[in-house]
């Protein structure tokens, strides 16, 4: 991602975290290290047991001030999963549940947000045949660009069957915790982003959520809804981006820990 297409005059310098936030990442991911390395050390045996490839999943990620780093993960999947990426791009949740919202062209007397304004619609477009307002024309699109930006397939065919397990108590999240030691990363903020995801976050509405650290864990991810709606991700994001601190991080880091164990779709 070039810099130069960066929305907002925003840049790793000035997103840096703040030295009492730094103080308790690196306490905290160093006691994570040390007391968890010899279990460490057994998902890497089991994962070398169960499938070829290599132990760790490395790839660059976006985080804070549209920084690149490189972020490290127990490899879940087969290997070379990224390249099967686009066989799979039809089973996005984020695209079918952007279709099952009604995310494509249908006719109708007045569309939802004209009518929440008590207006008629217009100006009133014809696409592939359809009659649609422009206001909702214009949401459709940008609602389907938001979702198309996430991806997520539930039942992967390319993880493994360690990788199931791990995935499902975020033993695989275990390396990221290197990444918070080296300064990459936070224990609390918003994921950090693969480049194909990033890229597309390029507005100022969107962008907002590159202002607040990369995190481990986040608001987004103790949210209330289970839905997968790209839109809330958003908001969610650029809220914690305003509202961060450290009473909210230690709400989240204590609403995180039973999550962990029952709710799985949202990691």
């Amino acid at each position: 991602m070039s810099k130069r297409n960066i929305p907002l005059e925003i840049t790793f310098e000035t997103c840096r975290i703040g030295l009492g936030k730094r103080f308790f990442d690196i306490v905290f991911s160093l006691f994570a290290l040390i007391v968890f390395f010899p279990f460490g050390l057994l998902f890497a045996l089991a994962i070398k047991l169960d499938s070829k490839g290599p132990v760790f999943y490395v790839t660059q990620r976006v985080g804070t001030g549209y920084d690149l780093f490189n972020f490290y993960k127990f490899r879940t999947m087969v290997k070379n999963a990224d390249k099967q990426l686009s066989q799979l791009s039809e089973m996005n949740q984020y695209l079918l549940s952007h279709k099952k919202t009604g995310g494509g062209f249908s006719s109708f007397s007045v569309c939802p947000d004209c009518e929440a304004k008590g207006m008629a619609c217009s100006p009133i477009l014809f696409i592939d045949g359809v009659e649609i307002c422009e206001n909702q024309y214009l949401r459709n699109k940008r609602e389907k660009l938001l979702n198309s930006a996430f991806f997520k397939v539930e039942n992967d065919p390319r993880i493994t069957r360690m990788g199931k397990f791990m995935r499902s108590v975020h033993l695989d999240e275990f390396p990221q915790f290197y990444n918070v030691l080296k300064g990459d990363m936070s224990i609390v903020g918003n994921r950090p982003l693969p480049l194909y995801e990033a890229e597309k976050l390029t507005t100022d509405e969107w962008s907002y959520r590159f202002l607040a650290p990369a995190g481990i864990t986040g608001l987004w991810q103790v949210s209330s809804s289970e839905k997968l709606e790209a839109e809330e991700r958003i908001r969610n994001d650029n809220q914690y981006s305003m509202v961060s601190g450290p009473w909210t991080d230690l709400t989240i880091i204590l609403k995180t820990i039973p999550r962990l164990f029952w709710y799985k779709t949202k990691y």
